[in-house]
């Protein structure tokens, strides 16, 4: 079983860094700076979010952030896996489908009713990929984003 580990604040450099190889290879533009202060209140604690290193504490392959929000249509705790990366080295080897198995069934335990992801629409294989693990697509609805 992968270990999984829930990121605290002596954590930060080893997560900054996951999360900047994620970045690269996805294209999203985020600076070192705005990385890190995303990162550090989820690390200490925050109630609206938790990032967990996966593998070796020490010397972690990958990383999932989890969001929490509150959902009256599945009436409770919901949660968004903001993000999950495997280092490309190790991928394939059924690191990803044992964590996104694993953690729905733990957070349920603390009252998570649902748990909703993002996925390119045309990303064909990342969408088989997650309807293997139970995930749905709702298609009357779509992600609709502001930002501020």
């Amino acid at each position: 079983m992968t270990a999984l580990t829930l990121a605290r604040p002596d954590d930060l450099d080893r997560l900054a860094n996951l999360v900047a190889d994620f970045h690269a290879e996805a294209a999203i533009a985020q600076d070192e700076e705005t990385r890190r202060a995303a990162l550090l209140p989820l690390l200490e604690g925050s109630p609206h979010g938790a990032a967990y290193l996966i593998g070796p504490a020490r010397a972690p392959i990958g990383y999932v952030i989890l969001s929490f929000g509150w959902s009256m249509e599945f009436a409770g705790m919901d949660g968004f896996v903001d993000e999950i990366y495997i280092r490309q080295a190790v991928r394939g080897r059924g690191i990803g489908s044992e964590v996104l198995s694993t953690l729905p069934k733990a957070l349920a335990g603390v009252g998570l009713r649902a748990l909703h992801l993002e996925v390119r629409r045309d990303n064909h294989r990342a969408r088989g990929f997650y309807e293997k693990l139970r995930f749905r697509a709702r298609e009357d609805y779509m992600l609709m984003t502001r930002e501020m």
